[in-house]
């Protein structure tokens, strides 16, 4: 079996590095796309570095149930939080909002300012959008309602076709990113292990880079068109093992990694935030433009230097859209 990658320079020559212009679309503040993009929101998964490891939850409700207080400052209601205990001051946090339609999502990081009122306060220190292949890859918005989902854990698991995967790093900075696949082909349990798929991304792999440094996650995994989850919490280690991800192949296309959580004891619930957040079926997809967005937090960035300079100037919205409509045409997998 191959050995856990266990080193920043083993990842590396696993996964790559993100290029400039990918790194340049990350900046440190909540623009105006960005504002809107959570006025629009519905649901986010909202990931805490607890001192024990991640706590992953749901926060939703109608459209704009989160607020940006100003360009660095979000609030998000304590009633609108499955797991609201979760928030605690001081905390890095890590929030991923979806809009109904759309495959991209919104990542906010930062830190709890203040969790003691009716609202968790969150002091923003970066926001980007992430793309849309794990939205597409789950069939996500497609979905109808549906109650027939397994009880059990691992057939839950094996039906799931969508999750968050929480993390944090050894000064509390949480991550919170998307994975999606067909139902099997994201995340299985056997042994007390789950094990879930790691297709190509951005290369930023700021989970990746987490889990080395502190290897407790949280994950939180459903099947669109119902509002029961699966959280799954334990100590990760991220595998190149042939056989692990050659059972998590599809076309023919093993994923280049493998995440494997031991000691998981997934948990079974309702989300009270996913039946107030309403997402299936899918009525009206929100007016939201993913590469503007793209193109504004790129024009925002404040790296330095001709290069970036360079991709500033030359960055449009027409070649960003079609930039990502052909990565999601040929490299889902």
């Amino acid at each position: 079996m191959t050995e856990p990658i266990a080193t920043l320079e083993a990842l590396e020559a696993c996964v790559g590095t993100a290029a400039l212009a990918t790194r340049m679309k990350i900046i440190d503040h909540l623009d105006g796309a960005a504002r809107d993009w959570i006025g629009a929101s519905p649901l986010a998964f909202a990931g805490f570095a607890a001192a024990s490891g991640p706590r992953l939850t749901l926060a939703g409700g109608a459209a704009g149930f989160a607020a940006a207080i100003d360009a660095t400052r979000l609030s998000l209601p304590r009633a609108s939080l499955d797991d609201a205990a979760a928030a605690e001051a001081g905390q890095g946090v890590g929030l991923l909002f979806l809009v109904p339609g759309a495959g991209e999502t919104l990542r906010v990081n930062g830190r709890v300012a203040a969790a003691g009122g009716e609202a968790v306060e969150i002091a923003v220190e970066e926001c980007f959008l992430h793309c849309a292949k794990a939205l597409i890859r789950s069939d996500f918005w497609s979905a109808a309602p549906r109650d027939d989902v397994p009880e059990e854990a691992a057939a839950f698991l094996a039906a799931s076709r969508f999750l968050a995967l929480a993390t944090a790093d050894a000064e509390g900075c949480a991550d919170v990113s998307p994975k999606g696949d067909p139902a099997g082909s994201l995340i299985r349990l056997q042994d007390g292990v789950a094990s879930l798929a790691e297709r190509p991304g951005n290369k930023l792999a700021f989970g990746y880079r987490n889990m080395i440094a502190c290897p407790a996650v949280a994950a939180l995994a459903l099947v669109p068109g119902s509002t029961r989850i699966a959280v799954v919490s334990g100590k990760a280690r991220l595998t190149t093992d042939e056989a692990v991800r050659q059972a998590f192949a599809v076309d023919g296309k093993a994923p280049i990694l493998a995440t494997m959580i031991g000691e998981a004891a997934p948990e079974i619930r309702t989300s009270a935030a996913l039946e107030r957040a309403a997402l299936w079926p899918l009525t009206d997809a929100a007016a939201i433009d993913p590469a503007a967005v793209l193109v504004a937090h790129v024009k925002l960035n404040k790296a330095k230097g001709e290069a970036a300079n360079a991709i500033r100037a030359g960055v449009s919205r027409e070649g960003v859209a079609a930039g990502l409509e052909q990565s999601y045409r040929t490299k889902l997998y």
